[in-house]
């Protein structure tokens, strides 16, 4: 089935018991993942990875895995991500299996339209698709409103618009703020609270002096030096790991929507200028520096290479700080060539 967008809310907070395969897809991963975690929520569920290559090479595999019994009972949910054509078969096996008692989540990026998996997700009356799609003007600040509600918070349309413009439209990192501040506010739905630009300058300045934050920061701007003084600090643990990319990404939709600006015809200058409160002062150098550095083209490729280092860090067997340590000083090279 496919769900229109009326419709996603309804399937992922109030899931059909008779459901046995749900795909997220689309431009906007953050915006399917979080859709996916709602359902997760939903379903009281935990989550069990499967890899869409294990899939691939044994397309019964699927069927198998989401007819198992939890290991120590309770309801589960079987997830892939990233996730393909490559597990066609093992869903469509699936929707033929005798029994089946977790259901299956996938996460796909942009699939096309002519996709095997997105044509039998929309055409299976046990399955379901929903294509995620990045908010923009009007519609982020809506979706910002509408997310800071259901954390108890009231959002002007002005500190709704500073969200969206510093996330870059990043559902997932807005739900994430967004829930950093209704912890501190002490909100909840029944008990709205006003969130506004005081509150965002006093937590954003907590974020910006981050260890974490920084370690992203030092790579990106080039500066290798730093970036090998904190990383042999040992600071870094293997937990930490996938917060250092979600920070990455970050500042790279935050600096990927001013450069927007740059390439419509603005003057960088002119633009970080703009920026006022919506800007931590600490944050303006590393800003300033990126948005000289990188080029639109090259800061797309860089969030691709981030979200694939994101997914790497939450699947991979290897030590975690080792990959993330070996990426970040690569970007840094790549960064102090732009110099």
């Amino acid at each position: 089935m496919k769900l229109a967008n009326a419709a996603i809310s309804s399937a992922v907070d109030r899931p059909d018991p008779d459901r046995l395969f749900y795909l997220f897809y689309g431009p906007d991963e953050s915006g399917s993942r979080a859709l996916a975690h709602r359902l997760l929520h939903s379903l009281g569920a935990e989550k069990f990875a499967v890899s869409g290559s294990s899939v691939r090479e044994d397309p019964a595999s699927l069927a198998d895995e989401a007819g198992a019994m939890a290991l120590f009972g309770g309801p589960r949910v079987i997830w892939i991500e990233p996730a393909g054509d490559e597990i066609s078969d093992g869903v469509a096996n699936l929707m033929t299996a005798p029994s089946v008692e977790s259901p299956v989540i996938a996460i796909g990026g942009a699939l096309r339209k002519t996709s095997s998996l997105v044509k039998l997700a929309e055409s299976h009356p046990r399955a379901a698709a929903a294509a995620s799609y990045v908010p923009e003007g009007a519609n982020a600040n809506r979706m910002v409103v509408e997310l800071g509600r259901a954390e108890g918070l009231s959002i002007a349309p002005d500190v709704a618009e500073r969200i969206s413009e510093a996330a870059g439209g990043n559902r997932a990192i807005i739900a994430s703020e967004l829930g950093k501040y209704g912890l501190f506010l002490d909100a909840e739905p029944g008990k709205l609270r006003e969130l506004d630009h005081g509150t965002l300058d006093l937590l954003g300045a907590d974020s910006s002096e981050s260890d974490l934050g920084k370690l992203g920061d030092f790579a990106m701007v080039g500066n290798g030096r730093d970036l090998l003084d904190e990383l042999q600090k040992g600071i870094l643990a293997s937990s930490d790991t996938v917060s250092v990319a979600k920070a990455m990404l970050r500042r790279l939709m935050q600096v990927a929507s001013l450069r927007s600006r740059v390439d419509a015809g603005e003057r960088a200058d002119g633009v970080m200028a703009s920026m006022g409160k919506a800007l931590f002062f600490k944050d303006k150098d590393t800003v300033g520096a990126m948005l000289r550095n990188w080029d639109s083209a090259r800061i797309a490729a860089l969030v691709d290479r981030t979200a694939k280092l994101e997914r790497d860090l939450m699947l991979s067997d290897q030590p975690e700080v080792a990959l993330l340590g070996d990426e970040l000083v690569t970007i840094a090279r790549a960064a102090r060539a732009r110099r």
